[in-house]
């Protein structure tokens, strides 16, 4: 360092700079978290290191001399201009968040035991799964991903089909057994049956169009139990309460396990589960590495003859 000017501590300098903008060694203190005779004693070093007075010292406070106001302003900006600098470093460090929004029906039977192979598929990233029973909205949502029921007609958003609506009536063993094996549709019209609340317009089959396409009128005699969650409805089929609508893939797992049984024929819709992705988000890596990676699961679901899923772009 020889024949060079030694610069005051950092420290010293963050002191002065908050006793100059405050123009109170009191004030300053506080911000700092010392005391005043500290913040004093710091001011008084370092205009002994410069050689001349940075403060003129008055009854009720001080002022800056001409001096302390031109290296006050040198040494805010420079401060201003290091934290700058160290968030946009802290940024670069902070881990990556992935927001998915869907339904909880979706996210409890299918995403949910997924999850631990997606985190493996992306390790360094904050997953996010945030739920609701309404159709996917642009505005109304912050998501990266969704995955939503419908017909995947979307503004503003590309769509990918993973999952046609397919339909099938089930129950627990038990209940099945004890109705007499109820095998035909006509034979569920006097069981118990479970549904959810029916929005208006219609947006997935309920029990009164799965009868009809069975060239059946349900009527007004039919006994019914209806809950406002899908998870509510699954859970009452498996303890006996009734026959519910099963949307495969989400109750593939409990037919697989013995928890649930088919009762009736399957039906099958134009409608689906697609994986809807806002445009502007559609070309980050991560976004694709995910929708590659849901695209591959979805394809286990399809049996070899039907098509795989397809992209349909909407803007």
């Amino acid at each position: 360092m020889s024949g060079k000017s030694r610069l005051p501590p950092l420290q010293a300098l963050a002191v002065f700079e908050a006793a100059a903008r405050h123009l109170n060694f009191t004030a300053a203190s506080l911000e700092l978290g010392s005391s005043q005779p500290a913040v004093s004693q710091r001011i008084n070093a370092l205009e002994n290191q410069l050689g001349t007075p940075l403060f003129e010292r008055r009854h009720r406070g001080v002022v800056l001399t001409e001096t302390g106001e031109q290296l006050y302003q040198i040494v805010r900006a420079s401060l201003q201009g290091i934290s700058r600098q160290i968030e946009k470093i802290q940024s670069k460090i902070q881990r990556d968040v992935l927001r998915i929004d869907t339904d909880m029906g979706f996210a409890g039977y299918w995403l949910l035991p997924r999850l631990d192979p997606l985190q493996r598929l992306i390790p360094n990233v904050d997953v996010q799964i945030s739920t609701s029973p309404n159709e996917f909205s642009l505005r109304d949502s912050s998501a990266h991903l969704a995955i939503s029921f419908g017909d995947g007609q979307v503004p503003g958003c590309r769509s990918h089909k993973l999952f046609p609506e397919r339909v099938v009536p089930v129950c627990s063993p038990q209940f099945f057994l004890a109705h007499g094996r109820p095998e035909s549709a006509e034979s569920l019209l006097r069981l118990p049956l479970l549904n959810l609340p029916d929005p208006r317009p219609s947006r997935w089959l309920n029990w009164t169009e799965w009868f009809r396409r069975q060239r059946l009128d349900p009527g007004e005699g039919v006994t019914s139990l209806t809950f406002n969650a899908y998870t509510l409805v699954i859970q009452a089929a498996i303890k006996g309460q009734g026959v519910a609508l099963g949307w495969r893939p989400l109750v593939d797992q409990f037919l697989s396990s013995g928890e649930l049984v088919t009762c009736g024929p399957e039906c099958r819709t134009e409608r689906g589960y697609y994986l809807i992705q806002p445009i502007p988000e559609s070309d980050s890596p991560l976004n694709l590495k995910v929708k590659e990676w849901l695209l591959r699961e979805a394809l286990s679901f399809y049996p070899r003859e039907e098509n795989t899923p397809t992209a349909v772009n909407f803007v």
